[in-house]
């Protein structure tokens, strides 16, 4: 009998609930060694204990050190702040993990097998920001406060550089504005260079390229990148553009990763005009539990899950209707469980 694994489980707003028991079906089928202590966050969090990251759920990730969680809710413009960004601050995830592979061949984006490696705390995008009122007008000017440091960005290239090498990745592209945010991203490029130089020199092919010309090459030509690098803000748009290339946010996996803790997430929202209905894809959460089995070091299970998903989507064709097919939430589950205990 394998040990058992502590993990925390969030199963979120919206649809976060209905995806999160789709991956527990699969991962009971699974056998994983997984013991559940489930809490709670986002809007749920606010509605039961009037915050959206409650204290019982903080402490059971420090216990544990490890979570998987559906999609929180964030209200935009006002509101609380985002509960993910409190998550990566409070437990130091500082490298997100947002893998994108073709699942369902044949679209205009084949064959795609791409890795982004997100800079988790630092940036543009960690929300230090405030209103400079004029004249009686309370948000006269907004400003907004970016900081890079170099341990920050060391820290998120060398761990991307070890997972290249540990997944077999042959070329790695750090993706900057150098040009115009000559201090912000320029450290961030000057320090993944020198890196480079002084201890991963050729075991992998590393290049640079400004964010907008990257845009325009995964539009154009996704295939010439195997492993992109990147700061904070950059991250964020293009790890979402990379999740086009394969089907959307509903088929992109993310793991937040840092020294003393890890979260797996499915990185889209909790769309809640569609929670309740039975409509909801749970294979961006499934894939999530696939890294999550990965980092256990249970990689057989991890590749059982995958597998099964890929011949459900493909042997089997049933589809959720976001991917063109009739499938809902539970009869996607059935099939996908199906799969795993006949595979």
């Amino acid at each position: 009998m394998s040990t058992r694994i502590p993990a925390t489980l969030i199963p979120g707003d919206g649809i976060g609930p209905e995806i999160v028991d789709a991956t527990l079906a699969a991962l009971d089928a699974l056998d994983a060694p997984f013991d559940w202590d489930r809490q709670i966050a986002g809007a749920a969090g606010v509605e039961a204990a009037g915050d959206p990251l409650p204290k019982a759920t903080l402490d059971s990730i420090r216990r544990t050190r490890l979570a998987l969680k559906g999609p929180l809710e964030t209200p935009s413009g006002g509101g609380w702040r985002s509960s993910n960004v409190r998550l990566r601050e409070a437990f130091g995830l500082y490298a997100n993990l947002r893998p994108a592979r073709t699942l369902i061949p044949g679209g205009r984006y084949d064959q795609i097998d791409l890795v982004v490696v997100r800079e988790n705390l630092e940036g543009l995008y960690i929300g230090h920001e405030h209103y400079v009122p004029i004249d009686g007008d309370p948000h006269a000017v907004a400003m907004a406060t970016g900081v890079n440091t170099r341990q920050g960005s060391r820290r998120v290239c060398e761990f991307a550089f070890e997972h290249a090498i540990a997944t077999g990745r042959k070329k790695v592209t750090l993706v900057h504005k150098a040009n115009i945010m000559k201090a912000l991203t320029g450290l961030f490029l000057e320090t993944g260079l020198a890196l480079y130089e002084q201890k991963y020199k050729g075991a992998f092919v590393l290049d640079t390229v400004i964010i907008d010309a990257c845009a325009m090459k995964l539009v154009l030509n996704p295939w010439q990148f195997d492993m992109l690098v990147t700061t904070n803000l950059f991250g964020d748009i293009l790890s979402d553009l990379v999740a086009g290339l394969v089907g959307g946010l509903g088929m992109a996996p993310g793991a937040n990763i840092g020294t003393d803790a890890a979260i797996f997430e499915a990185v889209h929202g909790s769309a809640p005009d569609i929670a309740g209905l039975g409509k909801a894809n749970p294979v961006a959460l499934l894939l999530a539990a696939a890294m999550m089995l990965d980092h256990v070091q249970r990689v057989d299970l991890g590749e059982r899950l995958r597998t099964a998903i890929d011949a459900t989507l493909n042997v089997d064709r049933v589809r959720t209707g976001d991917l063109g097919g009739g499938a809902g939430t539970a009869e996607f589950t059935r099939a996908l469980v199906g799969r795993i205990r006949n595979g």
